[in-house]
């Protein structure tokens, strides 16, 4: 060892510090890898930069074995640890039944509060009956607009009405000692939520009943994310064998999701921080949609002038040009008194 030190021009004591430091790294990304595999066992889809969230969160910037969130892409990619996308869903969408439906009400709505708008959506789960059949399962969910908690689940064998009763049964335990609610139930226009039984619910809690006017997903997003988060991340690769096992996989997901999880969305809180926290929750992106919708209140309200202002300004218009500032000025005094 020491000839080849000799050769490269490098001393004994640089030849062990550099061996020290390939130590340490190699310790480092054992302990890392250790750590990703620990939460992909509970969420077998989660990505790179929500793992470095959470990994920063559990061990603090100041771990010995502590890596940024580009060093952690790059040990996932060394290791093959990529999440790769699965196949789309089914339609699980029934909206040819003729029932009566109920208008969009929340297209301009921007939530302030938990508890003001819930959305719903069904997704589908295989069970594998054989190694070459299977059926398949319903999972529906309802979830905290503003918070993005998972507030109600069920999963059934079917698609029926009563199934997704079961879920808003269940969501309906957050209003329990809740005075006066203004909470808006939104869905798409399937049949299960447009059924007697599912709506007399709701009327009879005294909450408002908002659909999609059409079969875009965008209409009911954050429910639609909620199927594809729970079923293609948290749910990935595991092959079911029964209703049961279902179910056990969906509550033990649904736990990780509302209390363990970041959001983007929520300033990189999990969905439980964010239904305790008061203020407004900022986001980690920009929400085109609110942005939209906050320009169109400004002009809607720069349009908005009382009748008084209005007789200013039409009174003004009809002065001469020649009418020096003076008197527009006067005129204006006195109308503001």
């Amino acid at each position: 060892m020491g000839l080849l030190c000799r050769l490269f021009g490098k001393s004994w004591q640089a030849y062990y510090q550099h061996k020290d430091t390939l130590i340490k790294e190699r310790m480092r990304e054992e302990v890392v890898l250790q750590y990703i595999k620990e939460v992909r066992a509970l969420d077998p889809g989660i990505g790179g930069e929500k793992l470095h969230i959470m990994y920063q969160k559990q061990f603090g910037r100041d771990y010995k074995y502590m890596v940024g969130r580009d060093k952690m892409e790059a040990i996932i990619a060394r290791n093959n640890l990529y999440v790769r996308l699965r196949r789309k869903k089914p339609k699980t969408t029934d909206s040819t039944h003729g029932l009566p439906t109920y208008p969009n009400l929340v297209k301009e709505l921007i939530t302030e509060r938990k508890n003001q708008l819930w959305v719903t959506d069904i997704t589908y789960i295989p069970i594998w009956i054989s190694e070459y059949e299977y059926e398949f399962c319903y999972l529906s969910m309802i979830t905290d607009y503003h918070t993005k908690e998972i507030i109600g689940w069920y999963v059934g064998e079917s698609m029926e009405a009563w199934c997704s009763i079961e879920c808003l049964m269940m969501a309906l335990e957050q209003l329990v000692g809740e005075d006066d609610v203004e909470l808006i139930h939104h869905s798409d226009r399937g049949v299960q939520y447009v059924s007697a039984a599912y709506t007399s619910v709701l009327i009879e809690a005294g909450i408002k009943i908002s659909m999609t006017e059409c079969g875009d997903p965008k209409d009911n997003a954050v429910a639609e994310r909620q199927n594809n988060t729970i079923k293609n991340e948290l749910l990935r690769d595991i092959k079911f064998k029964s209703v049961e096992e279902v179910r056990l996989a969906v509550k033990k997901a649904i736990d990780f999701y509302n209390n363990e999880r970041p959001h983007m969305s929520l300033n990189n809180m999990t969905p439980k921080e964010a239904a305790s926290f008061k203020g407004k929750i900022e986001k980690k992106w920009i929400s085109y949609r609110e942005n939209h919708l906050k320009n169109l209140q400004i002009q809607k309200g720069a349009t908005n002038f009382a009748p008084q202002t209005l007789e200013m300004i039409e009174e003004l218009n009809q002065l001469p040009h020649s009418t020096g500032n003076r008197d527009r000025k006067e005129l204006l005094n006195t109308s503001q008194g």
